[in-house]
């Protein structure tokens, strides 16, 4: 009988594997001019609403706009375009990576922002500390909202479909599947039978994140399932990740990270939105400096890597790397990983692991984000 893990990561990578993710939260920020109010706390930009495709039903994002099979074609569609930042300190130290949505055609409807489980309360915290409530104000999509009438919105969740069948199976399931960007269905995720569909963006094979009200999620499942999707433990999605290169918030990034030490200066920025939080290190780091660390692809072949390991140069005793993920790679046929590694160690290089005289590991370069 076939290893389940296996069976899942070649659904996920030759068909379609369907993953429960509990690494990311949703928060709204909503009021008068929430818009205005994040322009100065998040590095990247924030895109125009979403509007309806031409004919209303979803345009080139997908075939028809219903949520299910029984849902009527005349559910509306919006589409937009995301866009994936960081939340900073003054000091240019990440509090969160995030993906921003509109989660309507205005700002009443509000701002979506996808940020790390981890971070979930220091972003929380950050938020309500610096945003006016007169303009701008934060709502826990994870604990329920208030849905402007009295009543209380259910809790989302995600749902991530991988894999060159995925695309079939979330039009099958849900009415669309953008290409890029993401689409409103019915309201977004926010009412019991909508959601919000978006290309994944967090690792180079397709994917499309499936944000919806919690309670509809086991019907939804079902539906993505029947349509071709296998369940996938979280696990595959992570090696997928580290395969990609892609670092994880509380993982790869913490409180101590600047952005670009984790290669994210050509993601996580709009470097010509004017000021934000933390931007003055930035810039000086981009025209006048450098960082000492960078995220580095690493290889160990079958040496016994694991998260927190150190790596020093080939027969001395400075460490010149740290590893912050680790994964038994199909696609490389090999222990794979991300970690830190010294400025002063190009790549493609090689390191050792555990001293200088131990096994060897191969230091090469992320995958080219301008690629995903």
């Amino acid at each position: 009988m076939d290893d389940p893990a296996v069976e899942a990561y070649r659904a996920a990578t030759e068909g379609c594997g369907l993953v429960r993710r509990d690494d990311r939260f949703l928060l709204r920020v909503h009021g008068r001019a929430p818009r205005q109010m994040l322009h100065g706390m998040l590095t990247n930009g924030i895109p125009d609403p979403p509007v309806a495709e031409a004919g209303g039903d979803g345009g080139a994002a997908g075939e028809g706009a219903s949520v299910g099979a029984n849902a009527g074609a005349a559910a509306g569609v919006l589409c937009g375009e995301a866009a994936y930042g960081a939340v900073l300190t003054p000091k240019g130290r990440m509090i969160t990576d995030l993906t921003t949505y509109w989660l309507g055609a205005d700002e009443a409807d509000g701002i979506g922002l996808a940020v790390s489980a981890v971070a979930y309360a220091p972003t929380k915290a950050h938020l309500a500390r610096f945003l006016p409530p007169r303009f701008a104000r934060t709502e826990d999509l994870g604990g329920g909202m208030d849905d402007g009438d009295g009543a209380r919105a259910a809790a989302v969740a995600l749902l991530t479909a991988v894999g060159p069948g995925a695309a079939d199976a979330v039009r099958a399931a849900v009415g669309v599947a953008p290409d890029k960007g993401y689409a409103l269905v019915r309201g977004g995720p926010r009412r019991p039978d909508g959601v919000l569909v978006a290309r994944g963006i967090e690792q180079a094979g397709p994917s499309w994140d499936v944000w919806a009200a919690r309670e509809a999620l086991p019907d939804l499942r079902g539906r993505l399932e029947a349509a071709g999707a296998a369940p996938a433990d979280p696990a595959v999605w992570d090696t997928l990740r580290i395969e990609s290169g892609f670092p994880r918030y509380g993982v790869d990034m913490d409180e101590t990270t600047i952005p670009i030490e984790a290669g994210l200066e050509h993601r996580a920025f709009d470097h010509d939105k004017g000021c934000y939080t933390g931007q003055e290190v930035i810039v000086r780091i981009r025209h006048r400096g450098h960082v000492n660390w960078r995220l580095r692809a690493l290889r160990f072949g079958d040496a016994g890597a694991t998260p927190g390991g150190k790596l020093f140069e080939p027969g001395g005793t400075k460490v010149r790397g740290r590893i912050t993920s680790v994964a038994e790679s199909p696609r490389f046929g090999q222990r794979i990983g991300l970690g830190y590694v010294r400025r002063e160690v190009e790549p493609p290089a090689t390191l050792r692991l555990g001293d200088g005289d131990g096994p060897p590991v191969g230091v090469e370069a992320p995958a080219d984000p301008e690629a995903r």
